[in-house]
């Protein structure tokens, strides 16, 4: 079996490497308990047509269901945060703010618990000045939600995790 990565890693699976999703190759993937692992559109006619032979291809989509804090910059605001088909948190933050490294594990947090519901990211305020001073943050950590491209809230300060677990939870699909 070769399951093929899309996110810059390569999983070959054979007779030496035992995959812990599949116990033989005539299994049936069981593909919700996988974040991030979905088949392709012609998943089951390449099951069934190549039972007996090997290279079942399963591909990740790793990348789009990111369960961590990402950076963005200028440079790729418009890309990750402006259009965005998911709400998108951003914290505003600085390296020697203190209250900025007590919140940092809440994002961490949130970004593991709404992974595929949400993006979070990270924006450094004194590398990307411009975007800071584009949406007025005049104090850190500042943390702003987008959906569909527009400021929807801001929540300054470090809060508790109750706090912005209502703001996302505004802001995800019923």
């Amino acid at each position: 079996m070769a399951f093929s990565v899309s996110n810059a890693r390569a999983c070959a699976l054979n007779s030496h490497h035992q995959c812990p999703l599949i116990s033989s190759p005539t299994r049936i993937l069981n593909l919700q308990t996988c974040k991030g692992l979905k088949p392709s559109s012609s998943f089951s006619s390449i099951r069934s047509a190549n039972r007996s032979r090997r290279g079942l291809q399963v591909v990740c989509k790793a990348k789009e269901v990111v369960d961590e804090v990402r950076v963005v910059t200028d440079a790729s605001w418009s890309e990750l945060v402006i259009t965005s088909k998911t709400p998108v948190l951003v914290e505003f933050w600085a390296p020697w703010c203190g209250p900025c490294r007590m919140i940092a594990p809440v994002i961490d947090e949130l970004a593991k618990e709404y992974s595929g519901k949400i993006s979070c990211f990270k924006l450094n305020t004194d590398d990307c000045p411009a975007i800071a001073t584009q949406y007025g943050i005049r104090s850190i950590p500042t943390v702003l939600v987008f959906q569909n491209g527009e400021k929807k809230e801001s929540v300054i300060g470090a809060v508790p995790k109750s706090t912005l677990t209502a703001t996302v939870e505004k802001y995800l699909e019923a």
